[in-house]
C-alpha cells in the first residue's frame, strides 16, 4: 500500500484530518497517525464494506486534507462518487487495494463465487457487483441478539471448513486508534462476517462439501424467542 508515502508527498502534515475506512486495515490509519495526522472514521456500505460516500461527507471539516478508500474483499469502492466529495471539498483522495490482492485466478474464484451464489441457503451471500475479483468470499451470518456467526464458524471449522472471520473488531477500538464513536454498519459487519474460502486449490467436491455443510447449519439462524 502506497497510502504513507502518498500522503506525505501530497502534503498532508500534522494536525490534518485522514478519513479512513472504521472497517478493518487498521494499517492505514496508522500510516495516518505515523505522519502526526488524525485519522477520522467514516462508516462502510453495508454491500460493499468499502467507504460509504454519505459517511464520508458526513465527517468532512475545514481541517479535513485527504481521504484514503480501500477496495475490500475484491469488491471496488464507489471511487466516483468519493472523489467527487473530493473535487467539492478539495482534498486528496486515495484509492488502493487490500495488502495481498491476487491479480491472478480471478476467473477461477468468480466461477466458485457463482455456485456458492446459487447453492448457500440461510446465510446472506455477497452483493453481486461488477469487478467483483472475490479476494475474499464473505457472508453474513446473521445474528439475532447472539453470537450466530461465531458459533457458525465453530460448527463448520468442527466439519474441516477453514473459514475465518475477516475483521475482528472496528478500527476505532483498536490500542492506540481508540475513537468514542458507534459507526452501526462497521459494528453489524464486524459481527455477522464470515470468510469461506474460494481458491485455486478448491475442487467442485470440496464446495459442495462446504455448501451441505452451510445449508445443515440453518438452524443457527433461526430468530431467538
Amino acid at each position: 500500500m502506497r497510502t504513507v508515502g502518498t500522503l506525505k508527498s501530497a502534503g498532508v502534515r500534522a494536525g490534518d484530518e485522514v478519513v479512513v475506512p472504521a472497517y478493518g486495515n487498521a494499517e492505514v490509519a496508522r500510516a495516518v497517525v505515523e505522519l502526526g495526522a488524525v485519522p477520522v472514521f467514516a462508516d462502510v456500505d453495508g454491500d460493499s464494506y468499502c467507504l460509504d460516500p454519505a459517511a464520508v461527507a458526513d465527517v468532512v471539516t475545514g481541517r479535513t486534507a485527504a481521504v484514503v478508500a480501500i477496495n475490500r474483499f475484491g469488491r471496488q469502492a464507489d471511487a466516483g462518487w468519493i472523489r467527487e466529495i473530493g473535487q467539492r471539498h478539495g482534498l486528496l483522495v486515495l484509492v488502493d487495494d487490500e495488502p495481498g490482492a491476487r491479480a491472478d485466478g480471478v476467473e477461477l474464484r468468480r466461477v466458485q463465487a457463482a455456485y456458492l451464489d446459487g447453492k448457500l441457503r440461510g446465510v446472506r451471500t455477497p452483493t453481486p457487483a461488477a469487478g467483483h475479483t472475490y479476494e475474499q468470499y464473505v457472508v453474513r451470518v446473521p445474528g439475532n441478539g447472539r453470537p450466530d456467526r461465531d458459533a457458525f464458524a465453530r460448527a463448520l471449522r468442527a466439519k474441516g471448513m477453514g473459514c475465518k472471520v475477516p475483521v475482528l473488531a472496528p478500527v476505532y477500538r483498536m490500542p492506540g486508534l481508540r475513537r468514542d464513536v458507534f459507526l452501526p454498519e462497521t459494528e453489524r459487519a464486524v459481527d455477522e462476517t464470515l470468510a469461506l474460502p474460494v481458491h485455486a486449490g478448491m475442487t467442485r467436491r470440496e464446495l459442495h462439501k462446504m455448501v451441505s455443510a452451510c445449508n445443515a447449519l440453518g438452524g443457527l439462524l433461526q430468530p431467538a424467542f
